[in-house]
């Protein structure tokens, strides 16, 4: 465990077991607490990608405002531990997932009936699907989410999903074997061998990486290609009706990898819903411009939905 004194928070760097395996995770927590305890935001990023690629940026803020925040890499990703490497599947991750948010519920000083599950694109499914499946969240944000598995394959394309057929067979093939992945790469432009394609896809993911004071090469950014054969059943929108706490949903307008019209529909079945939409892509919230308004509304939003000081019950 590795603790950096800043000042006005600690960082410290430790971890969790999910499944035998450690979980590299980071807790925030702020050098002087306004209570005694607080509620705790427990974040992970999306598609492929390692928490250093601007997660840090928001989880500053956060803990800047008072809140505890726990940020942390999947296994067979980024700082965290599993063979083979870069090996995505759903299931696998949303039960690391939840062993994020019982390790967040055990920290001392945090307030274990007020933890936020915040996700950004394909982790942005990942909370919506737990909070409809009865994970106790005291809110959930979810930007850029990801909702719908058919309509993110049609959003890329039929010829796309063709480019990339032979690269999930094979590998698929490849795991029932026994032998390492084959991998394609994460991000890339139309008519590439990628699984997110669209025009902003490259220079999106190089103002992540610059932004993060990360190179290229500190971090793969391929996946086992196996899991394009299981990202069409992948529909976090369908228990989003199920969803009882309060909800932060953040669209991009022009998102050409989670489209826009599929999120709004979703996000409306939501009872305690808050939607905003914002004009750019889906790789622009995590940069300036729109940085800014993104982490506005989610500090008010929170400041609203999970608030240092709790609020009293009504008196009868």
């Amino acid at each position: 465990m590795i603790t950096d004194d800043h000042t006005d928070f600690t960082r410290t760097e430790t971890s969790f077991a999910s499944h035998g395996i450690r979980c590299a995770v980071t807790v925030f927590r702020p050098r002087t607490p306004v209570v005694t305890t607080l509620p705790a935001i427990v974040m992970a990023h999306g598609f492929g990608s390692p928490r250093a690629m601007r997660l840090y940026a928001y989880a500053e803020r956060f803990v800047a405002a008072g809140y505890v925040v726990c940020v942390f890499d999947y296994r067979f990703f980024g700082d965290s531990e599993g063979e083979p490497r870069q090996l995505l599947d759903v299931q696998e991750q949303l039960s690391d997932w939840r062993n994020a948010v019982e390790f967040a519920r055990s920290l001392d000083g945090v307030d274990e009936n007020r933890i936020v599950g915040w996700g950004t694109s394909f982790a942005g499914g990942h909370v919506l699907t737990l909070a409809g499946n009865g994970v106790r969240f005291a809110a959930v944000i979810a930007q850029v989410p990801h909702i719908d598995g058919i309509a993110a394959v049609r959003a890329t394309g039929f010829g796309q999903a063709l480019r990339l057929a032979p690269a999930a067979i094979t590998d698929s093939v490849r795991a029932v074997l026994g032998r390492s992945p084959y991998y394609v790469d994460s991000v890339g432009l139309p008519g590439t061998r990628a699984v997110m394609v669209s025009p902003d896809a490259i220079s999106g993911r190089d103002r992540l990486v610059g932004e993060s004071g990360l190179t290229d090469g500190d971090y793969p950014e391929t996946v086992a290609a196996r899991i394009l054969l299981k990202i069409w059943r992948y529909s976090p929108g369908r228990t989003m009706s199920e969803i009882e706490c309060p909800t932060l949903v953040q669209i991009a307008s022009n998102d050409s990898v989670t489209p826009a019209a599929v999120a709004q529909r979703a996000a409306a079945k939501v009872r305690r819903a808050t939607v905003r939409t914002y004009v750019g892509g889906h790789f622009d919230p995590y940069t300036e411009p729109l940085f800014s308004s993104v982490i506005r509304d989610q500090l008010a939003f929170l400041a609203e939905s999970v608030p240092l000081h709790p609020r009293a019950a009504p008196s009868t």
